[in-house]
């Protein structure tokens, strides 16, 4: 939180933090030592996913940032990230270089794609919507850039997004259906179908502290990984209508995404 607050010192800002019903007094803490953020308790667990709408939702800038609690950020990483979306209007979103705690370089700041992910669009075809991504490289000659140069990408990454508000208006907020991963992409590629461009900035960087994440043969990593991937290929490779009846929830969606 410290960092925000250094970082954003020269910048009209409003900080929401979504308290994701945490059991270590961290909300009481936030309470107590920023009294200046806006604090959003959930009662219950809720995810990634629906935190951040919850935040989105309550924001107002021209500009909405979503950043992960682990991440720490220089402080000239904000500024710098603005005056590129500033400068670059077609941009509708923007990552950042992304370092270890050891200093040592995150593929994923510019990869955006799991690797299993890769796999998987391979085979259903669905690659094809990712041009911009150096893994497929060796099928699409993009001229991918390094580490140090800044260049568009396909995948935004929800450790740190910029992302534009009034391409939000138009390709709405997270797709809550993806509720752990896969949320980032999708988004992602809406903005790119509404007319935009995602970027990754290589100007400045953030930290990323590693944090314990769900072991990759539970039930639970299997339904929320493996179902984000399912859930994309119904809305982009089969098309298949939106469904609606009474009771249940929304598990489609009209392919109005393919239509540009």
């Amino acid at each position: 939180m410290s960092f925000l607050l250094t970082a954003s010192q020269a910048i009209k800002t409003e900080i929401i933090v979504v308290d994701d019903a945490s059991t270590d007094q961290s909300a009481q803490m936030l309470e107590s030592n920023f009294p200046d953020i806006q604090l959003i308790k959930n009662t219950t667990r809720e995810g990634f996913t629906r935190s951040a709408n919850k935040a989105l939702r309550n924001a107002t800038g021209e500009y909405m940032l979503v950043v992960a609690p682990n991440i720490i950020s220089s402080n000239d990483t904000l500024s710098k990230v603005l005056s590129f979306m500033d400068a670059h209007p077609q941009a509708g979103g923007l990552s950042v270089r992304m370092l270890n705690a050891d200093g040592s370089f995150l593929p994923e700041s510019k990869d955006g794609l799991p690797s299993a992910w890769i796999k998987f669009f391979r085979f259903s075809g669905l690659s094809r919507l990712f041009t911009k991504s150096r893994l497929f490289s060796h099928y699409y000659h993009t001229g991918w850039s390094e580490e140090f140069e800044t260049a568009e990408m396909d995948v935004l990454s929800n450790c740190f997004m910029l992302l534009r508000r009034s391409v939000l208006v138009k390709t709405g907020f997270f797709d809550e259906r993806f509720p752990v991963y896969g949320q980032n992409i999708d988004l992602s590629y809406r903005i790119r179908l509404a007319g935009f461009k995602n970027f990754y900035f290589a100007k400045s960087f953030v930290i990323q502290h590693q944090v314990n994440q769900l072991h990759k043969f539970s039930w639970t990593y299997i339904k929320h990984f493996y179902g984000a991937m399912l859930m994309f290929a119904v809305k982009y490779l089969f098309k298949l209508p939106e469904i609606k009846l009474p009771g249940l929830s929304r598990w489609t969606t009209p392919a109005y995404e393919l239509e540009k």
